[in-house]
């Protein structure tokens, strides 16, 4: 389905193709450093969700 769109796109309108064509990989680039840092947050915040609920897991836990 994108090549199907990516076709239509590059009759239609080849400019704008070439420049998405070009584009796309600068873009993906400058993106990668806030993929890594949201990756690293989350993994922070889902440290720190951890450590507050181990107390209430190992109390309910020792209930069973």
């Amino acid at each position: 389905m994108r090549f199907l769109l990516w076709l239509i796109l590059a009759v239609l309108c080849w400019p704008l193709a070439l420049v998405a064509l070009v584009a796309y990989p600068i873009v993906w680039v400058v993106a990668l450093p806030f993929r890594i840092v949201g990756i690293s947050v989350n993994a922070v915040l889902d440290l720190v969700k951890a450590i507050i609920t181990l107390p209430g897991r190992l109390l309910s836990r020792g209930r069973r």
